[in-house]
């Protein structure tokens, strides 16, 4: 098993040519850390899917360093030219129709559509940019789990099957990219992120379809996080909402394992949990919940004591949709009056 090196932003010539050379290497962004590739090289973009297990109908995000790299692999319409120009460097996926003979279909799924992205970090837009390769990026870790928000939950998952990782301390958004399909008659998001659906009509000028679509076993998804079970640690995980805490954490004090809590500092104070072990502070408001949930899963799914997590929820306003969304998957949208009702 070959070596996985962690570079700082001054060894980035050394991941630019480990890309060039069709080699992995995840790279940070201000959502979560991707797994690179150069997206024109079908034999590096199929190592993506064999690092991280990931099924092959699931497409991939491909990342630029400008606006003109996407015209090397997408058509650009009104709409994705006004988007750039309001959000990118920024959270948001743009699912665009591809140019024929591009990109392969190992990038786009099968599908005649292809997601661009550009991210906002100086570091990741430098490789691509010095690189001259346009990269593929899903979250640099073993699929169906934690997104990683730092380069040592990435060497977790991926040590050995990638060639390096380019460290830029933990990400701040937590939570991964808005999608937007702007190849069909009516704009509509298929995952939500950072960006909210008002945010995109704000700048569109027209109506945003935010009803987040499911996906069948024999259907191809559009966008990643559609149809495979996604962001799920190996504990149980049940949401908790805001007037079920006082019962969660009497059920939890009468387990006999410790059960992991993740919630905000005023639940934390209020229950008086302030320095306890088995608890995870998500901070403030949504926006630090967002940033601290894949942590917080990460943490509690390497305790071996730990065998439930119970994690609260936001309430449901579109800033909070992200982080909702991504715990709902997380738990399999179970809540902890299941275990309450036992």
């Amino acid at each position: 098993m070959a070596e996985t090196k962690i570079w700082s932003a001054d060894e980035l010539p050394a991941a630019v040519r480990a890309i060039k050379r069709g080699s992995l290497v995840a790279f940070p962004t201000e959502t979560v850390y991707g797994l690179g590739a150069d997206a024109f090289n079908e034999k590096a973009v199929s190592k993506v899917y064999a690092a991280k297990g990931r099924p092959s109908d699931n497409p991939l995000i491909v990342h630029v360093a400008d606006k003109a790299q996407v015209d090397r692999f997408a058509v650009v319409n009104a709409w994705a030219e006004k988007l750039m120009d309001a959000f990118w460097p920024g959270p948001l996926t743009m699912i665009l129709p591809v140019k024929p003979g591009t990109v392969s279909t190992t990038v786009t799924g099968g599908l005649d559509t292809v997601a661009a992205r550009m991210p906002d970090n100086d570091v990741t837009r430098a490789l691509i940019r010095e690189a001259d390769a346009p990269m593929v990026g899903p979250s640099a870790n073993t699929s169906g789990k934690p997104s990683p928000t730092t380069a040592q939950h990435v060497y977790h998952d991926l040590h050995g099957k990638i060639s390096g990782i380019l460290d830029d301390g933990a990400t701040k958004i937590g939570v991964e990219s808005t999608v937007i399909d702007l190849s069909t008659d009516t704009p509509a998001v298929l995952r939500p992120g950072k960006i909210t659906p008002a945010q995109i009509e704000a700048v569109l000028g027209v109506s945003v379809d935010s009803e987040i679509k499911h996906v069948d076993a024999d259907e191809a998804p559009k966008a990643p996080g559609m149809k495979y079970r996604h962001y799920a640690p190996d504990k149980d995980v049940y949401m908790v909402a805001p007037e079920d805490w006082t019962q969660a954490i009497i059920w939890a004090q009468s387990q006999l394992e410790p059960v992991g809590l993740m919630l905000t500092n005023d639940l934390i104070v209020q229950h008086q949990l302030a320095g306890m072990d088995f608890v995870w502070s998500l901070g403030d408001n949504g926006d630090t919940a967002a940033a601290k949930l894949f942590a917080g899963l990460r943490h509690f799914d390497d305790r071996k004591d730990v065998l439930t997590v119970l994690v609260a929820a936001m309430p449901n306003t579109p800033e909070n949709s992200a982080y909702n969304n991504r715990l709902g998957k997380s738990s399999g949208g179970h809540w902890v009056t299941e275990l309450l009702a036992d």
